[in-house]
């Protein structure tokens, strides 16, 4: 639902959702080259990915895939239970539409469980994908919605 000043421009709006246990709301004023920040917190210079000089500056790829291997992996813990090592690693790619105009992104994790056989690692990994939060997102099953604030 649209709030007062806001027009609903499409997403996942149908169903009902539990209350939120925690909201992060992250700003950014310049587009690709600039800053983003969290408010109250993290503040990083941003800059394009194909750049010949980031300078140091990260990126939307770059945020997503920590993003998603560091919830990978806290998802893969609960699911491998106590004493099992777990080590999560996310690429996230860019590229250029086949199709229209614009870029797409990919996106390939890797969960790593010293120790464990290959059958269990592999259904550990499954379990561990569909209880993370980021990765329910990023294969569309989350409830995500743009709206224009007028």
């Amino acid at each position: 639902m649209a709030e007062h000043g806001e027009q609903a421009s499409g997403g996942i709006s149908e169903g009902a959702l539990e209350p939120a246990l925690f909201t992060g709301i992250a700003r950014n004023t310049t587009g690709i080259t600039g800053e983003s920040w969290i408010e109250g917190g993290l503040r990083v210079t941003v800059a394009s990915p194909t750049a010949e000089d980031r300078g140091g500056a990260t990126n939307p790829e770059e945020l997503l895939a920590l993003s998603w291997a560091t919830c990978l992996n806290a998802a893969a813990r609960v699911v491998a239970g106590p004493g099992i090592e777990v080590e999560a690693e996310a690429e996230i790619s860019l590229h250029r539409r086949r199709t229209g105009e614009g870029y797409e992104f990919s996106g390939r994790a890797r969960l790593r469980f010293p120790g464990v056989a290959a059958d269990e690692a592999e259904a550990l990994a499954a379990a561990a994908h569909a209880r993370c939060p980021v990765s329910r997102m990023l294969s569309g099953e989350s409830r995500v919605e743009v709206v224009a604030v007028v």
